[in-house]
């Protein structure tokens, strides 16, 4: 299993690599169409340098394949084991889930609700201060880091 930069078993992971082969055999992956449009994941993903950043995209990112695995033919081994993988991995991105439902549930507020305006006006200086904490934060590492 990989957990974000080290290989817990290199033989599991050659397995994996393995098994992803052949399900790149049943998906007909080398067709042209494939390139079209470039890729879905991995491009995006070079945007998330935090790790706290990457562990919110990578629980949404395995959940996306976990609902392309629901109804896979799972009497191939290969199928099954590449999905044991990723349920294994969401379960250690469970935090990550959590915060991308919360970042879900913020595009659900309705903005034009008079009692949600209230609450939100009520909060803005402390949402401005704690972004503010973090910008300087980062501004203090950077000039820390070019001395």
């Amino acid at each position: 299993m990989i957990s974000f930069g080290h290989v817990e078993n290199a033989l599991n992971l050659l397995q994996l690599q393995n098994d992803i082969d052949k399900l790149k055999t049943d998906f007909n992956s080398s067709n042209s169409d494939v390139a079209d449009g470039g890729p879905i994941f991995t491009e995006k993903l070079s945007n998330w340098t935090e790790r706290n950043e990457k562990r919110i995209i990578l629980s949404q990112i395995i959940s996306m394949y976990l609902k392309m695995f629901e109804n896979a033919d799972k009497t191939k081994d290969y199928v099954r084991n590449i999905a044991e993988e990723l349920n294994t991995l969401k379960d250690s991105l469970s935090d990550g889930s959590k915060k991308m439902e919360y970042l879900k549930d913020l595009t659900k507020l309705q903005m034009t609700d008079l009692k949600i305006q209230r609450k939100a006006v009520n909060e803005l200086f402390i949402v401005l201060k704690k972004l503010g904490d973090t910008s300087s934060s980062h501004k203090r590492k950077r000039s820390q880091f070019q001395r």
